[in-house]
């Protein structure tokens, strides 16, 4: 078989590829959920996806990159770059979700989502010190800071207290979502009231944005298209 044979039928393989999940998207839009690699973050929101019943050609949900925030920025930018030049078409949204903890780009990552285009479309979904607070959220509100002790990081701390509610959690563990699932309201109501409270104090340690996806996916098949993008 030629190089040039061998092209076009992965080209035409790939297209018809493109072409199914197109025919199996439904009417709501069109999202990439990037997160830190290999943590817990990305199994959560698949599982999630799953309880929902949202349609995967609908939502995508990727953890292969590094765990600091300009990795997670810079994968989501690319696959965003990739869809938008593919038949399928661009995503209506792109949520990045990573921790502050003691990271040195935390600020860079920010700013570099806030000036991207067009508005509204790259959103950052962070979590002070990680998102193991927004876990620990689901069992009680609690919005004393959590500071570096001995050698022990913020994001540690964080870690053992969750684990005084949740004793076999540990990063990347299947399940996490359905085991929570019930306290998931809970979870909601005290992640804002910590927001309002961060906002109020002009701190934002602890603080998580990480309700805010996890509403806008429950009624994500509510969002229907305007009649605008049709014309």
């Amino acid at each position: 078989m030629s190089s040039d044979n061998f092209f076009n039928k992965r080209k035409i393989k790939a297209t018809k590829a493109l072409q199914r999940e197109s025919a199996n998207r439904q009417e709501y839009e069109k999202v990439l959920i990037v997160c830190e690699g290999s943590k817990t973050e990305p199994l959560y929101f698949k599982e999630l996806i799953d309880h929902y019943e949202i349609h995967t050609a609908n939502v995508k949900v990727s953890g292969d990159c590094n765990s600091d925030p300009m990795s997670v920025v810079s994968h989501g930018l690319k696959l965003y770059e990739n869809e938008a030049n593919s038949l399928s078409g661009a995503f209506d949204k792109v949520y990045f979700v990573f921790d502050r903890d003691t990271h040195s780009n935390y600020q860079k990552a920010l700013a570099k989502i806030k000036k991207e285009k067009p508005a509204k479309t790259f959103i950052a979904i962070t979590s002070v010190p990680c998102f193991e607070y927004w876990l620990l959220l689901h069992f009680k509100y609690t919005a004393a800071p959590y500071m570096p002790t001995g050698n022990k990081s913020p994001a540690d701390n964080v870690l053992s207290e969750l684990k005084k509610e949740l004793p076999n959690y540990v990063k990347a563990k299947k399940g996490v979502f359905n085991s929570l699932k019930n306290k998931l309201e809970d979870a909601k109501k005290h992640a804002q009231n910590a927001l309002n409270e961060s906002k109020r104090n002009g701190c934002d340690n602890p603080s998580t944005l990480v309700h805010e996806l996890v509403e806008y996916l429950q009624k994500i098949k509510e969002e229907k298209p305007s009649l605008d993008e049709f014309h």
